[in-house]
């Protein structure tokens, strides 16, 4: 009954014209965003959190806004995979295996449509997850000492590094370098500035709001500068919008597991929706292709993945919120903003700031509805922005990324450390390295340094406490069998791979 009393409040906040206005703008925006091929929703977040500081937003607010915007971004992925072939963002890779081949068919309302349901539904059962389960988790990590805490991050850094990566190896160098970055400034313990170069500026660590508009935004105007429009596939037209609403019905079972399936990964520290919408997929493959029609413009195959990675994105919220451990990259982009505004997610958070909590939850309720009524009837919308050539829009996203990032801290030194980052960021990419794991060891790195040195200096010395309570055993062990999981994963597509070629 506590729980639903503090939802009633939160949807007192929510219900604000200011929330209510920002609420519609995050779900129209990040529809948009997602539906551009490349923009996807970290790149949405990373994009318009800098307005949020020029406008003054609260934390509150802030995060209604940029929840949305993940939301809409989740939902919009799907648009250019189904017309173009071409995903809006990771997560919606797996959309494309049947959903281009059911528009090529002249199925596209139909994939369109049941993608949409399957994305509302999905992330209907990730916010009542956020609303039951959050606050539960919460009060356990109240427990967590500074060396639960460590080994809490590292099982975060195995997580994407083992599973959601492409590559491990290339994943964890990524938050090697992420790491490296989080230790310039001055010594938590001592004062002594560490990679600084005598640069006042550093004193205070990298921004890591300057780190990631450049990590992503302007990477991705590098990327797409140098794409161009040459890569556009010709867009697919609708004949109808008018969806076969038994198709829909018959994916109920698909909807189901790839929901579940997706929120249990994006609980997961790390992992993200790319893993929900990968293990969803895969699932509902192994389960219901009995005739071989995944990958032929199977509905089953557009539902699943995008249940599974709406699911996952409201799932990603719940480490953030109880632990202060991001559950993808987006929300450890979101989990920088929350910090420059000197809110601390973690278990004290459910009990110091309920209004920010329960109205966010409030919130993805409101969104999701408002989400599902947007999408369906403004197909035809959203379908002709992927004729927008990139010489209007990355303009645009220049402007914003640079003005916003002027506006925080009125630093030119800023801005420079922002192209600084966006090259970094340009040549990981051309190099095939996820930014992702960068941006979790920038965001972590920190903390995990400081619990790491609390739990030497209470145990005077003794290595042993990292491994003397029952949570820090627990989640050692969890790291194990990621890594154990990782292995044998990288040995089973390898030896598929050399079949291949042997058959071949």
């Amino acid at each position: 009954m506590e729980t639903f009393s503090l939802l009633a409040q939160g949807f007192a906040v929510a219900l604000t014209p200011l929330n209510i206005a920002l609420l519609l703008l995050g779900c129209f925006s990040g529809t948009l965003i997602g539906a551009l091929p490349g923009l996807g929703p970290v790149n949405g977040v990373a994009i318009l959190i800098p307005l949020t500081f020029a406008f003054g937003f609260d934390a509150t607010s802030s995060l209604i806004l940029l929840s949305a915007v993940y939301f809409g971004c989740m939902y919009g992925g799907r648009i250019s995979s189904i017309l173009l072939n071409i995903p809006g963002d990771e997560p919606a890779v797996m959309t494309t295996l049947d959903g281009y081949p059911m528009a090529q068919q002249g199925r596209a309302a139909d994939a369109l449509a049941i993608s949409g349901v399957a994305s509302f539904f999905g992330a209907t059962v990730a916010v009542i997850g956020l609303t039951l389960f959050a606050p539960m988790l919460a009060r356990m990590a109240i427990y967590f000492g500074p060396a639960d805490y460590f080994a809490l991050y590292i099982l975060a850094f195995v997580t994407i590094g083992g599973i959601a990566g492409v590559d491990p190896r290339k994943t964890l160098l990524s938050a090697l370098i992420g790491l490296m970055i989080a230790t310039a400034g001055l010594d938590p313990i001592s004062g002594i500035p560490r990679y600084t170069f005598d640069n006042y500026h550093l004193y205070d660590g990298v921004d890591a709001i300057v780190a990631l508009v450049g990590l992503f935004a302007i990477s991705e105007i590098l990327m797409l500068l140098e794409k161009a429009a040459r890569d556009r596939a010709a867009p697919i037209g609708l004949d109808s919008w008018l969806p076969d609403f038994r198709q829909i019905w018959k994916t109920r079972w698909a909807v189901l597991r790839g929901s579940v399936v997706g929120f249990v990964a994006g609980v997961l520290p790390g992992a993200g929706a790319s893993l929900g919408s990968v293990m969803s997929y895969s699932m509902e493959k192994q389960a219901s292709d009995k005739h071989g029609t995944f990958g032929k413009g199977d509905p089953r195959g557009v539902a699943a993945p995008e249940a599974g990675n709406n699911a996952a994105s409201g799932g990603a919220l719940i480490p953030m919120l109880s632990l202060g451990v991001p559950g993808s990259g987006t929300t450890a982009v979101m989990l920088a903003m929350l910090i420059s505004l000197n809110v601390q997610p973690g278990p004290l958070l459910f009990e110091r700031q309920p209004d920010l909590v329960w109205g966010l939850v409030a919130s993805l309720y409101l969104g999701n509805v408002a989400l599902l009524i947007l999408n369906l009837p403004m197909i035809g919308l959203f379908s002709r922005l992927m004729m927008v050539p990139t010489w209007a829009l990355m303009p645009i996203v220049a402007a914003v990324s640079f003005v916003g990032v002027f506006s925080i801290s009125n630093s030119v030194f800023d801005l420079e450390l922002m192209i600084i980052f966006g090259v970094l960021g340009y040549l990981l990419r051309k190099l095939d390295v996820s930014l992702v794991p960068l941006v979790l060891g920038l965001l972590l790195g920190g903390d995990m340094e400081r619990n790491l040195r609390r739990a030497m200096s209470i145990s005077d010395g003794d290595w042993g406490v990292l491994m003397a309570s029952p949570i820090s055993v627990t989640l050692y062990v969890l790291t194990t069998a990621f890594l154990g999981l990782s292995v044998w994963l990288a040995l089973r597509d390898r030896k598929r791979q050399q079949a291949r070629v042997t058959e071949g």
